[in-house]
């Protein structure tokens, strides 16, 4: 598989907020799960776009640069460009992309789920028989998209995400506007955990998502498989 051969781009969507609720702390979208998914798909020659909430820079939240992948596309001036200015998610064309993948980043708990452009393309693009990825608090996207027929994208899915035990862990519960996976499974998702920081991906047709960071490359990985074998 070529570059030249993939139909489509993937949207990898980033949160455009910069602050832990009330708390005041800083966060963003978490870079490594971004990186890592970008680094699987890149590797097969997989095209992509940037886009965020509100379109620009956003705000990272985790930027360990003793991760080689990290400091791999962190040093990457192309990159920088793509990032400091990502495409405002409710500009984009749906129809230009073969899946679309939402990072995680606690900022993903406050606007994934209340953006009715996250609602609309995720709607659009599962909808044209493509991909919908989410890695950690990137599901978070997904606990208000409802498909044509009214109906939760994901009840009746499999699927994993950050759990209300690492919340706890990382003593967020109470700041998050939510708790993840409990929200998940009352809109009839069957929510799949593992361990705490224990890397878990679940695929159901063309759904993917991972539980957590260590999560992040096998999102990026089965995105992938379930492309090349589209293409």
């Amino acid at each position: 598989m070529t570059f030249a051969t993939i139909r489509k781009l993937v949207l990898m969507v980033l949160t455009s907020h910069g602050t832990k609720g009330a708390t005041g702390e800083p966060t963003g979208f978490y870079l490594g799960e971004l990186t890592h998914p970008l680094a699987e798909l890149e590797a097969a020659g997989i095209p992509f776009e940037l886009a965020s909430i509100q379109g620009g820079e956003p705000p990272v939240d985790g930027l360990d640069l003793n991760d080689a992948v990290n400091a791999r596309y962190w040093a990457d001036l192309a990159f920088r460009e793509a990032l400091r200015h990502t495409h405002r998610l409710g500009d984009v064309d749906p129809s230009k992309y073969s899946a679309i993948f939402f990072a995680g980043g606690h900022g993903a708990m406050w606007d994934f789920p209340t953006s009715p452009d996250v609602s609309r393309v995720t709607r659009e693009i599962h909808e044209a028989g493509d991909v919908v990825g989410a890695v950690c608090h990137g599901p978070a996207a997904l606990v208000n998209v409802t498909l044509a027929n009214g109906s939760y994208l994901v009840a009746g899915k499999n699927l994993s995400a950050f759990t209300d035990d690492e919340e706890r862990a990382v003593k967020l519960d109470k700041v998050v506007p939510f708790l993840l996976a409990t929200t998940l499974t009352q809109r009839g998702a069957h929510h799949h955990p593992a361990p705490d920081w224990t890397a878990k991906v679940v695929v159901d047709g063309r759904l993917v998502t991972g539980q957590n960071p260590q999560s992040a490359a096998g999102v990026g990985a089965a995105m992938r498989d379930l492309l090349l074998r589209q293409d």
